[in-house]
């Protein structure tokens, strides 16, 4: 089992390795939830994630003749590139196999850091397998994710960090995958403030931790936006480490993950991939369940591919009703579509895409459906230029 003892000497290790990342409040995210809500930023962090903590924590420990052989580790990104940077520091020789589908920018970061990066397998556990397998035929030393005691303990300097910069936090609310964060951090705050409470949060899709430790049955999906925690088969030290110890689990979907992205976006200014955004996107799903207490969200991660973010953005400004799609039935007429332009423009909507049907609908043939893709302020405003619309003639409708 992991102490307290062995937490505050791995922070011992850490200093000077990695940085001790902020945690302080956020004004915004507070009055949209009711709680009052501190973000710790591990995605400031050189390669961008918490991960790095446990990964230096692990090498710096290595003997010589480990250090002589080298590295193997299995990872999704997070930890791919905490143990490359750090054993490349360290001049140490690193395998990382990664799942042939993980978010190439992670991969190219990965081999950025000096590591030799093989992709095998579709899932976290052909490549914990495939690293076995390396490990043992290179003599390799394996640095694993989150089935280590020194991982789980370089994680928990989290927690004390956040203990330390805000003594009275009520709840830590963390996002869970194998469970080498929620354990280390769990182990620290709770020697610190025994009182703590801790809640794990995991991907729908991605359910393992919660099924394990509550006698679930929740389907396991293939792919989530928050690759990070989605790992099919939880650790066993981080299962024995929480059983006792962790108040309650909740579960987000893929809307929620991607609202806390944007969110954190617009209002913090911080980027933050899904696994990062876990923790806010619980929050913002169960106001209710945290309404009125000190929150402490770990924003675990910042790796997130750019034209997922793309994505991410766009479908965040549908879902506000801030990017909206109309359809207009007119007449086929020369200047009927600079008339409704006109109408957009007076009404302050932006036109972002527009397309005209004629063969494909159900329309009269003297007849068009205009399709146009419109920035808004918000729903009450799309409710306005329908109504400009309709008011000058027009048969107009959400679509």
């Amino acid at each position: 089992m992991v102490t307290l003892h062995d937490i505050e000497q791995a922070v011992a290790r850490l200093q000077g390795q990695v940085l001790e990342t902020p945690c302080v409040e956020s004004r915004t995210l507070s009055q949209l939830t009711g709680a009052q809500v501190f973000l710790k930023f591990e995605n400031l962090q050189y390669t961008a994630s918490f991960k790095e903590r446990g990964a230096c924590n692990k090498l710096v420990q290595l003997g010589p003749d480990e250090r002589a052989r080298g590295v193997v580790a299995m990872s999704a990104g997070n930890h791919a590139q905490g143990v490359a940077f750090h054993a490349q520091r360290l001049g140490l020789r690193a395998v990382i196999v990664m799942p042939r589908f993980t978010p190439g920018i992670k991969v190219e970061r990965t081999r950025g850091f000096g590591a030799e990066v093989v992709l095998h397998g579709d899932t976290l556990d052909e490549a914990r397998a495939h690293a076995l397998a390396l490990a043992a035929s290179e003599g390799l030393t394996l640095v694993h994710p989150y089935d280590d005691p020194d991982i789980v303990a370089g994680q928990g300097t989290v927690g004390l960090e956040m203990l330390r910069q805000q003594p009275d936090l009520e709840t830590l609310v963390v996002a869970t995958g194998g469970g080498g964060l929620i354990a280390g951090v769990t182990l620290a705050a709770q020697a610190l403030q025994p009182g703590i409470e801790v809640v794990g949060v995991q991907a729908q899709r991605f359910p393992a931790m919660v099924n394990a430790l509550t006698g679930s049955h929740w389907p396991q999906g293939h792919y989530t936006i928050a690759e990070g925690i989605a790992v099919p088969t939880p650790g066993l030290l981080p299962l024995q480490i929480l059983r006792p110890r962790v108040h309650d689990w909740l579960l987000v979907d893929e809307g929620d993950l991607e609202q806390a992205i944007v969110l954190l976006l617009e209002i913090e200014k911080t980027l933050v991939e899904g696994a990062g955004a876990a923790g806010l996107a619980a929050l913002l799903r169960h106001p209710e369940r945290f309404r009125g207490r000190k929150v402490g969200l770990i924003l675990c991660g910042g790796n997130l591919d750019p034209l997922l973010l793309a994505s991410i953005i766009e479908r965040g400004l549908v879902r506000a009703g801030r990017l909206a799609r109309i359809c207009v039935n007119a007449r086929d007429l020369p200047g009927q579509l600079a008339r409704i332009t006109a109408l957009l423009a007076e009404a302050g909507a932006n036109v972002n895409e527009v397309r005209h049907q004629r063969a494909f609908s159900l329309l009269a043939a003297q007849n068009v459906e205009i399709e146009l893709v419109l920035q808004t302020r918000g729903p009450e405003h799309v409710r306005e230029v329908l109504c400009a619309l309709q008011a000058a003639g027009f048969e107009a409708a959400l679509r």
